[in-house]
């Protein structure tokens, strides 16, 4: 539309201009024509003349003379003066305008310079009725070879749209979709084709994509049929290392010194080995449900958690010595618990009794590992936007290989003969409820894990 209005104002402008300029011609050819007749001309003939000019006066200036040529009434009063030999483009523009607008017929003198230098200058009387209907019918004509270059346009627009937009749109969308119903299926990959860079960029892009993706579901598939294979060969030979353990119990019995001395270490690694496959087991297995949320006191939960342990409860003292002589005598390591008894929180009691217990039990082992006695502190409190419980211990710390890879299934593992399953697991259980396991700080003065649950709980519907 703004190249309509550029193109339609100054063209109107300039027929109006040129519609003037017309007039003037004419009425300095009908004058010419009276001055060569020596003024012989009859007043018909000077009435044909100056209609056919389609003016009223006709003025001529010549040799600083100005002299009234022709003449006949003037059915009013004079409006209106134009010279053409000063107006610019603004002011033509404007005069159009002002012509197109005004549907009253005016009488207007117009101002010029004759050709052929036919003298200085010409003046005419002229009507602006007449005029304004030829810059009507001039601009009817704009406006319809205009709307006709506008409808072409848009046509052409249109297929350019379609053929390098809208069809690489649903070429694309149409290999989403294939792709979607089959996506290990690499020849449902889209190809590159688009003629517009960007498209072609995008299709590159979602090519890319899908090659990684297909080959990532290819990966995928292969580490589950290799987990399928490694969960019934963990159950058979859970079931055979059960028989083994029954009967290793039995050679604890033996009055054999030698057996009866290496009976436990038997007996402990067949223990080790049921319990590797029971928890890859459960692991391969994947069938975690979803978290049962509910309000409970935390503090009840941890002391059974504690008790199931077998843990002794330290008594809270002051200074770094009571970490040591706080423990009880029963055992090397004792629980030093902060819990409030008002803290109560939203989550899945069962499930976060699994992830304490894993801390716990983790702790421990790498507390008696040491042997020396040590201690395991669990603490908790709450914030605005969550609440957190800390696990920490007095070990040695875990080793940089274990800590890399420490909530990775069977990479995790900081204990020897460890799967690494446990860290994992809990990780996993933390996630859903929406929180987060962390590993605070690990070196020489001990280990510390946070626990992060969010308070406010995800809406679909928000």
């Amino acid at each position: 539309m703004l190249a309509e209005v550029l193109i339609f104002l100054p063209s109107i402008a300039r027929f109006r201009a040129d519609y003037m300029l017309e007039r003037l011609k004419q009425a300095q050819i009908a004058a010419l024509v009276q001055l060569a007749a020596d003024e012989m001309v009859s007043p018909e003939l000077e009435a044909e003349l100056l209609r056919n000019a389609e003016v009223y006066n006709v003025v001529l200036r010549r040799n600083d003379v100005r002299q009234l040529v022709l003449s006949s009434p003037v059915p009013g009063a004079v409006s209106g003066n134009y010279d053409l030999r000063t107006a610019g483009p603004w002011e033509l523009i404007r005069d159009a305008v002002m012509t197109l607008v005004e549907r009253e017929n005016r009488i207007v003198r117009v101002i010029g310079n004759p050709v052929q230098e036919g003298g200085q200058l010409i003046e005419i009387t002229m009507q602006t009725e007449p005029l304004r209907k030829a810059m009507v019918r001039y601009g009817g004509r704009i406006l319809y070879l205009s709307a006709l270059i506008s409808a072409v346009t848009a046509v052409l627009l249109f297929i350019a749209a379609q053929k390098l937009i809208v069809q690489p749109i649903r070429r694309v969308v149409r290999h989403m979709q294939l792709y979607a119903e089959a996506p290990e299926d690499a020849r449902r990959v889209i190809a590159p084709v688009a003629e517009l860079e960007e498209m072609r960029v995008a299709e590159e892009a979602l090519a890319s994509l899908q090659t990684q993706l297909t080959g990532a579901l290819r990966q995928k598939e292969r580490l589950a049929q290799l987990g399928g294979a490694v969960a019934k060969i963990s159950h058979d030979l859970r079931n055979i290392l059960t028989t083994a353990q029954l009967f290793a119990d039995r050679i604890e019995d033996s009055a054999d010194p030698v057996v009866a001395r290496s009976a436990p270490k038997l007996v402990n690694s067949i223990s080790r080995a049921v319990a590797l496959c029971e928890s890859t087991l459960a692991f391969g297995k994947a069938e975690e449900p979803p978290p049962q949320l509910s309000r409970f006191a935390l503090r009840p939960l941890v002391e059974e958690m504690i008790e199931g342990e077998g843990l002794a409860e330290a008594v809270p003292m002051i200074g770094p010595v009571a970490l040591t002589e706080g423990a009880a005598p029963a055992g090397l390591v004792s629980c030093l618990i902060d819990v409030p008894p008002g803290l109560t929180l939203r989550a899945d009691r069962e499930q976060l009794y699994r992830v304490l217990s894993n801390l716990i039990r983790n702790a421990r082992q790498a507390l008696e590992a040491t042997g020396v006695p040590g201690m395991i502190e669990l603490s908790a409190g709450e914030g605005e936007a969550e609440w957190w419980i800390r696990v920490g211990d007095t070990g040695p710390g875990l080793p940089q290989k274990a800590r890399e890879n420490l909530f990775s299934a069977f990479q995790g593992g900081a204990r020897k003969g460890g799967t690494g399953l446990g860290l994992a697991i809990s990780s996993e259980l933390v996630r859903g409820h929406g929180g987060r396991l962390e590993l605070v700080r690990s070196d020489a003065d001990g280990t510390e894990f946070m626990i992060h649950l969010p308070k406010e709980t995800m809406d679909a519907d928000t």
